[in-house]
């Protein structure tokens, strides 16, 4: 195999192979953090259309006869793609040899669809009794809904969140971007690695369930014990904290800024630096400010009113004020923090050309010196079916290959394990 795609010797988790079954993004989003931690994840696609977000655009990019959808590269880089028909008999033998030797498989099929394909749970830790499994749908793998179909905006809706979010209760809005299936794999990614360390003590391989559903629960946070404790409905009110005022987004003069006065030390110091008087019975504590929100912002930006957006971020900063602008995801990405954050990443994409991608969001440090170790080397998401025939040879399957050429696919791999197949036998 070449080089590139599967000498992963540096990052935490070198040497773990991952069968990524899934698609769409809750489970490729988790495949591709254990790919940002140097994992092997080799991507299983249908064949002849792949991952159904290779056809979710516009945007498209690169030629008009072979168009790359952006939201493809969003989810699936450093991963090798090879094109399998699960329901043929070469499709399922190449999927075997996969599990036999794979430390992690991951799929979002709805409950059901691999036991009928012949790959149910008991059937591959049968193949593979080391293997972790984890496993995403959309509400859930049993109870009375378990076999709905699970989409992001839908479970945003279902889940609760369309009704905290919004300028008012009867503004429910999405989240602008595809959150429950996000959390999902951030959820499902966090499962893996806990089977993956627990196995390093038993030797043996677990089942990780998670759910658009379950994630969206597991992040209503404050605003779930509201409900749950103090049997308060919460509801959408826009660009302010419910529990902390002034909190949020404020207009001045040609333009808006957002504030976060989290503390009364903050407050006092906050009232005196823009001439507001902090002892007014309506601004004396916290919940007083709640209770009287809207007077707290009518008098905010009656003083913000006076500067432009820029100078009054300056005062703010120069006060101590927690602030920020809103920026646009093109300021972002032309940001100076987030790329000395290591936040955009170039790769070599096959048709493409060079291109930047938003990277991974952890990096690691030696903690003798605190020299980084963050992986920095990153491959483009694959095309479809990119590694297919190398990860046969690998696997010794191509068709009059001779154990020779198969061994010889395999060597380059096999010498850059850190040695988690072959210390269990595999």
């Amino acid at each position: 195999m070449s080089t590139e795609s599967t000498l992963r010797t540096e990052g935490p988790l070198s040497g773990y192979l991952v069968v990524d079954l899934s698609r769409a993004l809750a489970g490729p989003h988790a495949g591709m953090m254990l790919a940002d931690l140097g994992a092997r994840v080799i991507k299983v696609e249908s064949p002849g259309t792949g991952d159904d977000t290779r056809g979710w655009g516009p945007p498209f990019v690169g030629p008009e006869d072979d168009p790359q959808a952006t939201y493809f590269l969003s989810c699936n880089r450093n991963k090798e793609s090879i094109a399998l028909d699960l329901k043929s008999d070469d499709g399922r033998t190449v999927l075997r040899e996969l599990l036999e030797r794979a430390d992690v498989v991951i799929e979002n099929f709805r409950p059901g669809v691999l036991d009928r394909l012949g790959f149910s749970a008991a059937e591959m830790h049968a193949l593979n009794p080391a293997l972790v499994v984890l496993s995403i749908t959309g509400f859930g793998h049993d109870g009375p809904e378990s076999r709905r179909s699970g989409y992001d905006q839908i479970l945003q809706g279902e889940a609760g969140l369309m009704s905290l979010t919004g300028s008012g209760p009867e503004d429910p809005q999405r989240v602008g971007v595809p959150i429950a299936d996000l959390l999902s794999g951030m959820y499902g990614a966090f499962g893996t690695l806990a089977a993956l360390l627990q196995r390093e003590r038993t030797g043996q391989g677990q089942i990780v369930r998670t759910s658009l559903l379950a994630a969206l629960i597991g992040v209503h946070a404050f605003q779930g014990t509201r409900t749950t404790v103090a049997g308060e409905i919460p509801k959408a009110q826009g660009n302010h904290h419910p529990s902390i005022a002034p909190y949020g987004l404020f207009h001045c003069r040609q333009g808006k800024v957002q504030i976060s006065v989290g503390s009364e030390k903050l407050w006092t110091t906050f009232a005196a630096a823009f001439g507001i008087d902090a002892a007014r019975p309506e601004f004396a504590s916290n919940a007083d400010r709640v209770r009287n929100r809207e007077k707290v912002i009518e008098e905010v930006e009656r003083v913000f009113s006076d500067f432009e957006a820029e100078p009054l971020l300056a005062r703010l900063n120069e006060a101590g004020i927690p602030a920020g602008k809103v920026r646009t995801l093109d300021e972002v990405y032309a940001w100076d923090q987030v790329h000395s954050q290591g936040l955009v990443i170039d790769v070599d994409h096959k048709i493409l050309g060079n291109v930047s991608l938003p990277g991974p969001p952890l990096r690691f440090f030696s903690a003798a010196d605190t020299a980084e170790t963050t992986l920095k080397t990153h491959t483009a998401p694959p095309l479809l079916d990119q590694d297919g025939e190398q990860i046969r040879q690998w696997l010794g399957l191509v068709p009059g290959a001779g154990a020779g050429a198969s061994a010889s696919a395999s060597a380059g791999y096999a010498a850059a394990e850190t040695g988690h197949q072959n210390e269990e036998g595999r």
